[in-house]
């Protein structure tokens, strides 16, 4: 238990980050595939979708989201994020969504919820592994005004639907620790 809570705590949102980190790229790559493999999802529908940005990539991305916002978000605030190692896009496939809506109807309002169920554990598995690697990471929502630059970019579907953006590299500064927190306002107990 105490890796697990290790883990959880190690776990931060690190926003001064570098190109340099301590571990390969393929590593990296190894890590989120086998990490999204074995996140699961209601009905094994396979909903999430991941685009891992490196290299130019991961500078051009950043580019285009300053560029979208048109100056109405801080270059230096872009800027941090474009100083990462890269970027890991997360998305969530409408098309298994609708599949699956029609395949169990019953159920049809509720793959929506489990997709963004799903994908959270991606996202939550994914920051927490980096970390363990000595990389740190945090999570952006530029979504939806940067959606359309971004499936362009990439090639990707019109039925991909971006939800959160998790620039990652090396270790430049660690946040302040945590405040204290009386957890029992939001954890009740019934016996």
């Amino acid at each position: 238990m105490d890796a697990i809570y290790s883990g959880l705590a190690d776990r931060r949102s690190i926003y001064a980050l570098g190109k340099d980190i301590p571990a390969s790229d393929d590593e990296v790559i190894d890590f989120i595939r086998r990490t999204t493999e074995l996140v699961p999802d209601a009905f094994n529908m396979k909903s999430q979708r991941v685009v891992v940005a490196l290299g130019e990539k991961q500078d051009a991305l950043w580019d285009t989201v300053y560029d979208v916002f048109g100056g109405k978000v801080a270059r230096e605030k872009i800027d941090g994020f474009k100083a990462a190692h890269g970027t890991v896009l997360y998305f969530y496939d409408d098309a298994v969504i609708n599949a699956m809506q029609e395949k169990v109807p019953a159920y049809a309002q509720n793959f929506p919820i489990w997709a963004l169920q799903s994908n959270g554990m991606l996202q939550f598995s994914v920051w927490t592994g980096l970390r363990a690697m000595g990389i740190g990471a945090n999570l952006q929502h530029y979504n939806p005004v940067i959606d359309d630059a971004v499936k362009k970019m990439f090639g990707l579907p019109d039925t991909y639907v971006l939800l959160a953006q998790m620039p990652f590299g090396s270790i430049k500064a660690l946040p302040d620790p945590k405040p204290a927190e009386d957890v029992d306002r939001r954890v009740t107990i019934a016996r």
